[in-house]
């Protein structure tokens, strides 16, 4: 029999879809199998459908009523996306289900624990994504957090990140608290480390992104077909920033290229081809094909490291902190833009041999914690 082990992050009941949480997933997935390989062990991950209480209700297909952007401006750009967000929606349902072994039973706080009998997952790895940021999820979310009764001691921690978060000073023991549910934390950033190491007694350390613990052919099973004609740069927008649209239209015009964007921004159909619609493998493909990818995403700049597709990262809020870091351990800091004037004269100009020399020995020490922490949680499981 397998031994089973839940992954617990943010990706099927959310605000809007989002590419990385997906893919970080899928990626920690083949992780953890490969850790099974390694040790001789058949190791199942489960894709685990649980909903923190503050998402109860909402639906993913309708995300008005809680965008976090409240102007008329960026409400009627969502609303003209409704049936792009609704197409996207279901190629994500199919994704999880299909693509990643997805949990028979639904959870939430009021059922979490019947896990157990209902799928038989008594380990979990909670991660990646910003599931430790407490502004996000209204507290510290028990689910991520490992604080059902089913978890405690029985979890462990990879990829985490606490975002760019902002404590008040009663959320420290609350924290020390649900902290006290792992067996062994892995965090995503440097940020919050020192304070994990001072206030636990588990193992801790800096990992990697779960996706980029892979190569890029390791993705090559769920990258789809090329999804555009002719020579395009893609802009993927995870926020509006004018800056960024503006920067992304004038290399393409500099260039003779069409514009590829994903954002909500359907007013810009009459110039760009818009493709909020894209499922994941196309996200892929889209990023893979591109000749320069202009993004404020964290995930949409790890996959233009991994395709070598020359990219910005912009500015966003609640992200500066992790893509900063990230790009740093990949010695490709400069590709981070605060400001548009800050572009080099010629973008293009890579040094991706480089960048993976400099993540190889994070990845392996990433890799080594894994399979500790996932040994940790069948020393439990024999004991």
């Amino acid at each position: 029999m397998p031994t089973k082990i839940g992954t617990m992050s943010i990706n099927i009941h959310v605000n809007f879809t989002n590419y990385g949480s997906a893919l970080q997933t899928w990626a920690l997935h083949r992780a953890i199998e490969q850790v099974g390989d390694s040790a001789g062990i058949d190791l199942e991950p489960v894709l685990v459908d649980y909903c923190p209480d503050c998402l109860v209700g909402k639906d993913v297909r309708n995300p008005l009523s809680f965008m976090w952007d409240t102007d008329e401006d960026s409400q009627r750009n969502c609303r003209l996306s409704l049936p792009a967000i609704a197409v996207n929606a279901d190629k994500f349902d199919d994704f999880y289900t299909n693509k990643l072994n997805r949990s028979h039973g639904a959870y939430t706080s009021g059922n979490f624990d019947e896990i157990v009998a209902i799928d038989g997952v008594s380990n979990f790895v909670c991660g990646s994504d910003t599931i430790f940021c407490p502004d996000e999820f209204n507290g510290f979310e028990r689910g991520y957090y490992a604080d059902y009764e089913c978890m405690r001691g029985r979890s462990v921690a990879y990829a985490p990140s606490f975002g760019d978060p902002h404590f008040s000073e009663g959320d420290y023991g609350v924290l020390d608290k649900r902290l006290s549910n792992f067996r062994a934390i892995g965090l995503r950033e440097n940020l919050m480390l020192p304070y994990v190491e001072e206030h636990t007694d588990v193992p801790a350390r800096r990992v990697v992104d779960p996706t980029l613990l892979l190569d890029a052919d390791d993705y090559a099973p769920i990258v789809a077909p090329c999804q555009q004609e002719g020579d395009y740069v893609l802009l993927y927008s995870r926020r509006h920033n004018p800056e960024m649209t503006e920067y992304a239209e004038r290399l393409a015009e500099r260039n003779g290229w069409d514009v590829v964007e994903i954002s909500l921004r359907a007013e810009n159909a009459s110039r760009h081809r818009m493709a909020y619609d894209a499922g994941v493998e196309e996200f892929l493909s889209l990023v893979k094909h591109a000749r320069f990818l202009v993004t404020n995403s964290f995930h949409g700049m790890i996959f233009g490291y991994q395709f070598r597709t020359p990219f910005y990262a912009f500015a966003r809020e609640q992200a500066n902190s992790k893509i900063g870091e990230c790009l740093a351990a990949l010695g490709l800091s400069e590709r981070q833009l605060g400001k548009v004037q800050d572009a080099a004269e010629d973008p293009f100009n890579v040094d991706w041999d480089a960048a993976t020399r400099t993540l190889l020995p994070l990845r392996e020490t990433s890799r080594e914690f894994l399979a500790g922490a996932i040994g940790l949680l069948l020393d439990v499981e024999g004991a």
